[in-house]
């Protein structure tokens, strides 16, 4: 259930209510409170609004490992989960159609923000009979304490992998991917295999709490950011109390494409100073160049500022296909040579200093 918060005077009409609605929801975004009459304070739509304030997590215990858990269950032994829910979180014009899979683990496969799980779908693998299919690493897009702040889910974004046939322009069900169509296929109640978790490229730096954190995704690349974000600005940790600077940058095709968006919209709202969030949609925006609007171009656009955070420590990573790479590369490339720098080198450092966190797929 929301917790209701009512402000005085509550019984008159016209009263202020705040909905403290932890979930995720593709509800459209209305503002950190809503004005209804006190009849309509329990309303469906007061249910389905979406409220951001601080969320207790339990059990503090997950806060105690000095180390991020690695591996385990292993492909051999995995762990038997429970999908505890499915939803799809893009709109009807978005190309494709991508998930959002809450995993019941019970508490029994704990991890870090930014770790990832393997997920072995059921069947046998088409390449080598007679075994089961291989593993797939999806990125984790929850905290540690899962969607239900209890420490017993973990969240998953997964696009649906189909195949066309260039010639024919038709979808070829022999080739679409295994994993992300069973996921996507998913009801609650289904057993899901996984394995993990595994990573510690992205795992979010906690040392310094001012810290400054850039991040850069295309589509389900958004993945550990939201976990990042939650613990940053949904979750009360006791032991993180996030003052820095924590800068989104998220590429997709069109607006119903957008990720996440509600959630992202109440952080900017309620932490301006310590949240911006900037978005490429390819199939609507243009760069300065009249070209398509990319992630590479948003960050162009901001390439100044971001090189003077670089300069002062920040950390910036980067999460979704691996194809985003190249041209960000380039990007950073002709901008550290417009300032008369050198890439390369200045590359070097960030990978030297720690700064530089890459997980493309």
């Amino acid at each position: 259930m929301a917790q209701v918060v009512v402000a005085a005077g509550a019984a008159q009409m016209g009263v202020r209510v705040q909905v403290l609605w932890p979930q995720f929801s593709r509800n459209k975004f209305l503002g950190e409170g809503l004005e209804l009459s006190a009849r309509s304070r329990l309303s469906t739509q007061l249910r389905l609004t979406k409220i951001y304030a601080k969320v207790v997590t339990i059990p503090i215990e997950l806060e105690e490992a000095t180390e991020p858990p690695i591996n385990l269950f292993k492909p051999k032994e995995p762990y038997t989960a429970t999908i505890k829910s499915n939803q799809k979180i893009v709109g009807p014009k978005a190309p494709g159609e991508t998930c959002h899979i809450v995993i019941d683990h019970g508490g029994n496969v704990p991890y870090w923000e930014g770790q990832s799980y393997g997920v072995i779908p059921p069947g046998e693998n088409p390449k080598k009979p007679g075994m089961p299919n291989t593993v797939r690493l999806y990125s984790i897009a929850s905290t540690r304490y899962g969607d239900d702040f209890d420490g017993k889910t973990a969240s998953l974004c997964v696009r649906r992998a189909v195949y066309y046939d260039p010639e024919t322009g038709k979808e070829d069900p022999a080739k679409k991917g295994i994993c992300s169509n069973f996921l996507c296929d998913s009801k609650p109640g289904d057993k899901v295999l996984i394995t993990g978790p595994s990573g510690k490229v992205m795992l979010l730096p906690e040392d310094d709490q001012k810290a400054c954190h850039i991040m850069v995704a295309t589509g389900t690349g958004i993945a550990p950011y939201r976990g990042y974000l939650r613990r940053m600005f949904m979750e009360n940790v006791p032991t993180f109390k996030f003052e820095g600077l924590a800068w989104l940058f998220l590429g997709v095709a069109n607006t119903d494409s957008l990720l996440y968006n509600e959630e992202f919209i109440s952080y900017q709202k309620q932490y301006p100073k310590n949240f911006r969030y900037d978005i490429a949609l390819s199939r609507e925006q243009l760069n300065k160049k009249g070209g398509k609007m990319y992630v590479q171009d948003k960050i162009e656009e901001y390439s100044e500022e971001i090189f003077k955070l670089l300069d002062g420590g920040a950390h910036i990573y980067f999460c979704g296909l691996k194809g985003m790479m190249p041209g960000i590369q380039d990007t950073l490339k002709r901008v550290a040579e417009e300032r008369g720098e050198s890439w390369d080198q200045k590359l070097l450092k960030l990978k030297k200093n720690k700064q530089w966190h890459v997980e493309v797929y």
